[in-house]
């Protein structure tokens, strides 16, 4: 297992770099926005979901590959890009959509919205670099299973980013709750929430990484 000590540092460095909002968060208060508390949560589950996903693969050695492999990298974060563009547009082509008719049609598409915050996470270059980068750094090669403890670190990680995240969400959504029960309201909403989307995929392909 994972020395206590080594367990507290990372979960420290962990929340430092969990706290400060970066595009999954911005991600989730988008949704909370557009569609409520109930899809911000769901998107917060996804996107842990996709953080735990890279996790697994760099306990067993593909996060070695991506951060040694500028290919990789590139490859992952085209997809991310990719597929953030593509929930901007679509968010702002639908931005007119009635109220009533999304908040009906909701419930109905959580698993499509675990689904993008997934995709979101798990597409995520700069997370799968830092997990390979951070991940061995606390882990006791002399107590063994090195696997098991970065999956142990990956918990911990994930816990924090649900509690974090999902905070964000649901003040999100309960901003957007309140601000819905105008249409004119909701449809600008929509817009600037597919706006930030397109921005974030743009951020994502504009990143680099150092050699």
């Amino acid at each position: 297992m994972v020395p206590a000590d080594r367990l507290l540092g990372f979960a420290v460095a962990a929340f430092v770099l969990i706290v400060i909002p970066g595009p999954s968060v911005l991600f989730v208060i988008s949704r909370g926005i557009a569609l409520g508390r109930r899809a911000a949560l769901a998107t917060v589950v996804g996107n842990t979901a996709g953080a735990f996903t890279q996790v697994m693969l760099v306990a067993f050695g593909l996060g070695a590959i991506v951060e040694r492999s500028v290919l990789a990298y590139n490859a992952i974060k085209l997809v991310g890009a990719g597929y953030l563009l593509y929930l901007g547009v679509q968010a702002f082509r639908h931005r007119r959509e009635h109220t009533e008719r999304v908040a009906e049609s909701a419930p109905r598409d959580m698993r499509r919205i675990v689904r993008d915050g997934y995709l979101v996470g798990v597409a995520n270059p700069k997370a799968i670099v830092f997990f390979a980068a951070i991940l061995p750094q606390f882990t006791d090669p002399a107590t063994g299973h090195l696997p098991l403890q970065m999956l142990v670190l990956g918990l911990v990680f994930a816990a924090i980013a649900f509690v974090s995240d999902g905070t964000w969400g649901l003040a999100a959504g309960t901003t957007g709750s309140w601000l819905a029960r105008s249409p004119r309201r909701i449809e600008k909403l929509r817009g600037a929430g597919g706006v930030v989307m397109i921005g974030l995929g743009v951020r994502v392909l504009a990143t680099g990484r150092a050699e």
